[in-house]
Formats: structure tokens, C-alpha cells, sequence
């Protein structure tokens, strides 16, 4: 089980690593070959915009071995991105949009089959754990990639960093090739499970699973809500350079990877609604902390909201993976995906309107909503929920009952 866990992080690294470099490097190469900047926060849009079609993807993960499917995404999105070679000029900048699209379904299948196979690879104890040592593996990398890429960028050009972030699918394929998975085949699904909207069903059906996952979209859609307010708190209201927002993005990094390192105890002992709620209260205590008139504030704002954003997004993820029959967790995961990050696709603009009223009253209104969100969730009691169809008491799924894998 250790050596399981030391992959999964090592690959959550890899991937890291090589998507961040890549996703910065997309805009920048843009701009740079169509001098639009409009262009250039397009080939962004093309990475997101596939997690809306998650739970038709996620249906993929069911029907097909997971394991030797995630090594073949990871193998052509390596070749696709390859195919930037061709890039010469401003006739072929449709190639980055293109291959930044190949990026955003291959993330969808990746990110949900990972969670659909660590439930295979590990025990129900470890499983809070691993997925905060990945969360701050993943934001970790965020801090390093995009400075690594840019660096590589200006120095060999695109190209360059095409090789490295085809490099790193490579070898996260050649991890996942390694890992020992426990083999127990999934409950066969029935016809209403078959059915696009089973995703939505097994996901929103259950207390255990909707309210991490609700409160984990209400946090990371906030989020994206305020990042103009944010701008404008700096920028404005503290009449501070524009390179301060370097520092807020550091300091909530931190706050990020000590988040991550700690949420798995608070899951073993407090369990994922409660470490949603908490999440939930501190990103809202970290966003009233930034709208302050005091820099050193601000900054403190940034590393309680870094510290309960990962925990809203591991609990939603570790709920789900406890909580959902292996039959449907490819599709149950990806639908998951869609909830907590399709609505940045409508917050993120929105916010961009709402920061006309000023940089606080945005960050308030988060507040309020994200609260909100918390005093819905505790009307009811946070009880602890049964295990998945198929897991015994303990969590564990019966010896030799799933050969998916």
C-alpha cells in the first residue's frame, strides 16, 4: 500500500508539473504568434470547457478497464502534443487550441479514472491521505511549473516546452503501469445505471456524497467569482504593484500544500462532511481577510483561503470514492468533476461584472454565499453515512469481488 501511495503522489507530481507549464505556455505562444490577447485566454477556455461533458466521458471509465485507459490518454495526449511541432506561425496557431482542447477531455478521463482506481490500490484508511499529499503535490507544482515553463519558453521557445510536457504523460504512463491494484470486479450495472443521468443519480441521491460535493462547487466557483475583485483590491484599494498578485498566489500555494498535507487526518477522525464545512468556512474567512484595507492581512487572507479550497475539493473527492459503487465510480467521479468546476465557467465572468461595484463587494457576497452553503448543510446533522453497495462495514470492498482492472 506505501509503495501504491508514494506512485499515486509521484504521478500527481509528473502531471502537475507538466500541465502547468504547458496551460501557461498556451497563452504566451498564442499571444506571441496572433497578438491578441483575447486569442490568448481562448486557448484557457479550450482546457475547461470538455469538464462539462464529464458524466458522458466519465461513462467511458465503466465500460472499459480503467487502468490500461488512463495509459493510453496519458499516451495520446504525449503524441498530441507533439503535434506542435508543426507550429511555424500564425497559420498554425489553431494547432495550440486544438491540442489545448485535446488537454481539457484528457483531464476529465484522467483526473476520474485516477479516482475511480484509487479505491483499488489502496485501503479506505489511506485514502484521505493520499488524496491530500496529492492535492499538495499538484499545488506545489503550480508554484514551479508555470516559472519552468516560461523560463524554458523565453530561452528555447515553444517547442522546447513541447518536449518536456510530452515527457511527463510518458512517465506517469509508465507509473501507472506499475501500480498493484487489488482485482474485484464491479457489480454489473443495470439498465437505469447505463443511463447518462446514473452519474447525476448515484452522486446527488446520497447525503454522504452531495453535500461535500455541493460544498466543494460553491467554494471553487467562488473562487474563480473573486479573482477580479481581487485584482482590483490590490491594484485600487491598496494601490499596490501589480506583481503583489504574485505574492497573494504564492501565500495561498502555501496555504494550499499545508491544507493538503493535513486534511487526511481530519478526514480519518472528522469525516468528509465536516472537513467540507470547515473548507467551506475558512476559503470564507480568507476571502473577508483579503477585502481588509491592510496588505498583511491580505496576504493572511490568501493562506487560510489556500488552506480550506483543497480541503472542500478532498473531501468531495474522498466522499465520492467511499461512498459510490466501483461499477460507477468512473462516472459517478467525472460528474463530480462537472459539478465542482463546471460553474466557474459562469462565475468567473460574472465576477468580472460584479468587480464594477467595487473589489469588496464581490468578496462579500462570497462570503455570504459560501456560508450560506454551510448553514444549509448543518439544518441537518452530519451523520456517517454507509459504505457503497459492494464495501463491507469496514469500507474494504470483499476479497475478489471486482476484476475491472
Amino acid at each position: 500500500m506505501r509503495r501504491n501511495a508514494g506512485l499515486f503522489v509521484a504521478i500527481s507530481l509528473l502531471s502537475g508539473f507538466g500541465s502547468s507549464a504547458m496551460s501557461l505556455v498556451a497563452g504566451i505562444w498564442t499571444l506571441d504568434l496572433t497578438g491578441s490577447t483575447g486569442l490568448a485566454a481562448l486557448t484557457g477556455l479550450c482546457v475547461y470547457a470538455p469538464v462539462l461533458a464529464g458524466p458522458w466521458l466519465g461513462g467511458l471509465l465503466d465500460r472499459a478497464p480503467r487502468r490500461p485507459l488512463v495509459i493510453a490518454v496519458n499516451l495520446g495526449l504525449a503524441a498530441a502534443l507533439l503535434a506542435l511541432f508543426a507550429v511555424r506561425g500564425p497559420g498554425q496557431a489553431w494547432l495550440v487550441f486544438a491540442v489545448a482542447s485535446v488537454y481539457g477531455v484528457s483531464y476529465v478521463l484522467i483526473d476520474a479514472g485516477e479516482t475511480a482506481l484509487l479505491p483499488s490500490a489502496l485501503s479506505p484508511t489511506e485514502l484521505g491521505d493520499v488524496n491530500g499529499w496529492r492535492s499538495s503535490a499538484q499545488e506545489g507544482m503550480k508554484l514551479v511549473a508555470p516559472l519552468a515553463g516560461a523560463g524554458l519558453y523565453a530561452w528555447r521557445g515553444g517547442h522546447a516546452v513541447v518536449v518536456l510536457s510530452a515527457a511527463m504523460p510518458v512517465l506517469v504512463a509508465i507509473l501507472y503501469a506499475t501500480l498493484r491494484l487489488h482485482r474485484t470486479p464491479p457489480v454489473q450495472p443495470t439498465q437505469r445505471h447505463r443511463a447518462l443521468c446514473a452519474g447525476v443519480s448515484v452522486l446527488f441521491r446520497q447525503r454522504a456524497t452531495r453535500v461535500p460535493v455541493v460544498l466543494a462547487a460553491v467554494s471553487i466557483a467562488m473562487s474563480g467569482f473573486t479573482t477580479a475583485a481581487i485584482y482590483t483590491i490590490v491594484t485600487t484599494d491598496l494601490r499596490l504593484p501589480t506583481t503583489f498578485l504574485g505574492v497573494l498566489t504564492s501565500a495561498q500555494g502555501a496555504g494550499s500544500i499545508l491544507g493538503g498535507l493535513i486534511v487526511g487526518r481530519l478526514l480519518a477522525s472528522r469525516g468528509p462532511g465536516a472537513v467540507g464545512v470547515a473548507g467551506t468556512v475558512l476559503f470564507a474567512v480568507g476571502c473577508l481577510a483579503r477585502g481588509l484595507p491592510w496588505w498583511p492581512v491580505t496576504v493572511a487572507g490568501a493562506v487560510v483561503a489556500g488552506v480550506g479550497l483543497p480541503w472542500t475539493l478532498v473531501a468531495a473527492v474522498t466522499a465520492v470514492q467511499t461512498h459510490t459503487p466501483s461499477a460507477l465510480l468512473g462516472r459517478v467521479s467525472a460528474t463530480a468533476n462537472t459539478a465542482m468546476f463546471g460553474p466557474l465557467v459562469l462565475a468567473i465572468p460574472l465576477g468580472s461584472a460584479a468587480v464594477h461595484l467595487g473589489g469588496r463587494p464581490p468578496l462579500v457576497a462570497a462570503v455570504v454565499i459560501c456560508l450560506t452553503a454551510v448553514a444549509a448543510t448543518l439544518h441537518r446533522p452530519l451523520t456517517t453515512a454507509r459504505p457503497a453497495p459492494g464495501l463491507d462495514h469496514s469500507g474494504q470492498a470483499p476479497p475478489n469481488a471486482d476484476r475491472a482492472w
